[in-house]
This record gives C-alpha cells, structure tokens and sequence, in this order.
C-alpha cells in the first residue's frame, strides 16, 4: 500500500526491485554516479500523484526511518566503506540533501556543519522524527504553554514533529495563540493588517527593516532539552510574504484536536537552515539561519567533478 503523504491517499502498490543510480559527493561538489543494486521501491498507480503535488513530480521519496526507506538502503548498501546511517536537509528553492556523515559545504566555501548544535533524536513507532522542545521564549519571553503538550503521551499524542509535507508550522490551537498574541505584542510598533489564510496575524511589511536574516522581528526560541539548547527562528523563517505588502506569522492554527503531535516544524521554518538526521548517534542536529553566516541552501557548487 502506497500513500500520497499531501493528501492521504492510497493506493494498492507493487514491491519491485532495480539498480538506483545517484550522484555521490565528497561534501562541496557533485561526483561521480554511484550505483546501489537490488534498490527496493514500491510502484503506485499515477493517480496518486495527481493531486497535491506538482504536475512534475514522478514519485516520492521516503526519508522516514524504515527498512526500505532511502537512506537506510544507502546506509545498509555502502556502510562496508564508513558510509553512516545519516542525512541532512538544506532546504531553498535550489535546495540539496546530503546522505552520509558531514562535512557538507555552501559557497563561499562555508562549512555549514560548523554552526551546528544537537538535541536528542526521537523516532516514533511509525518512524516519524521528533525533537523535545522544553518551552518557547519570543524576544527572550517566556510563552505560557501547557507543558503537557510538549511531551508524547502513552498514546503517541502531543510532542514536536519535524515533516516536510507541512509547509508551515502548525501549531495546537492553544500555543499557536499564545505564540501570536506574545509575537503581535512584541510587534506592537508594526501596524496589523487583516489577516491573509491560513495565517492569523499579519502585518504591513512595509514597515519593517531589513537584517541579514530577513525582517527585523522578534527572534523566536525553541528552548530544548536542555535550557541552553535554543533552535533560534529568524525573520526570514518566521514570516512570510502572504500578499503583496502584507507579511504574516508564518505558523498555522492546528485546532484543538489531541490525536497527533502538538507541534509540527515545517518545510518553511527549516529553508535555509541545515537540519541534520543522525541515526548512529540519535541526534538531531540544526544550524538555525544560515543567512547568519553569509550563505543559504541555494548555494550548494553544482559543477561536478569527473
């Protein structure tokens, strides 16, 4: 069975077995084509990617941690050469994944592992990723949250889950309130505007200032498992240009539904930032902006090396 992770749909799928080829890379350039044989896959009807996608796309590839998953074949394939259970995510426009262990480089020559810190790795039964974020501050302010809610219940309810198939994230109705009401405060100074959906406080853009890491807003913390562990969201990851002259919180209101995570991190909150998915170690490794050091995501040497 075969599922389309946008919509969730599914569909009878065949198990099916063929060489994969894919570009390796010593860290700061495409090398040659590597070959893993006996690569399993699942074929699905074209039906299921006619909805959610893009026209473009022919298939889906599956990071979750599983056996038949891409980078535990990778992982299995060449481990006999070092090669280590891990992968990383450097998401932008002209964005790349990197399978295997660092050093991953951005021009100019800017190693991006070197920002990084790390946080325990958690894998769900359904081998989803979690991390344990502890609190929230906005502007070094605590959020009020019920605590509660950051941790995963018996029942696999409640934490922080990192997903890619979400492009914001989506918040438990009470935090995504607190969040906004904390945040507009601290924007008291920047006129509102009504709000653009799916977002619940935006604001007239043409009133902010510019920094190297997008808006000047108040910064963002997620406090970890420890209280000196911080994923830091800047301007550029925490608004988004909704409308023409109108930016918005980039989070979404998740309702108050207990039956999945309390927080998901989406796709918008990791673009630019390296995010990085140790099996070995069970870590979690992120970066935060990497507009910080003076590169981004977009800015991986795609001149290959013979």
């Amino acid at each position: 069975m075969s599922m389309n992770p946008v919509t969730g749909l599914t569909a009878m799928s065949e198990l099916a077995q063929d060489v994969l080829s894919i570009q390796s890379t010593q860290g700061s350039n495409p090398g040659p084509m590597v070959r893993v044989p006996q690569f399993l896959f699942t074929c699905a009807p074209s039906l299921l990617l006619q909805r959610g996608l893009p026209s473009t796309v022919q298939g889906v590839a599956g990071l979750g941690h599983s056996p038949i998953s891409l980078p535990t074949q990778l992982a299995s394939h060449f481990g006999s050469a070092g090669f280590a259970p891990t992968f990383a995510l450097c998401l932008a426009p002209k964005g790349v994944m990197f399978f295997g262990d660092s050093p991953y480089y951005m021009l100019p020559n800017v190693d991006i592992t070197r920002p990084l810190s790390y946080t325990p790795l958690i894998i769900s039964p359904q081998g989803e990723y979690y991390m344990e974020v502890k609190s929230i501050k906005i502007n070094d302010k605590d959020v009020p949250i019920d605590t509660a809610l950051l941790s995963i219940n018996k029942q696999g309810v409640g934490g922080t889950k990192l997903s890619t198939i979400n492009p914001y994230t989506i918040l438990h109705h009470s935090i995504f309130k607190a969040v906004t009401q904390i945040f507009s405060k601290e924007l008291s100074a920047i006129p509102q505007v009504k709000p653009v959906a799916p977002f619940g406080a935006c604001f007239n853009s043409k009133r902010f200032k510019n920094s190297r890491v997008g808006p000047g807003v108040p910064n963002i913390d997620l406090v970890l498992h420890d209280k000196h562990v911080m994923w830091r969201i800047y301007g550029a990851n925490s608004l988004v240009e909704a409308a023409p002259g109108v930016s918005c919180l980039a989070f979404v209101d998740g309702g108050m539904k207990n039956n999945g995570a309390s927080i998901i991190i989406g796709a918008y909150q990791m673009e630019n930032n390296l995010v990085q998915f140790d099996m070995a170690r069970s870590r979690l490794g992120f970066s935060s902006s990497l507009l910080f050091y003076k590169t981004s995501c977009n800015n991986f040497n795609f001149t290959a090396i013979p």
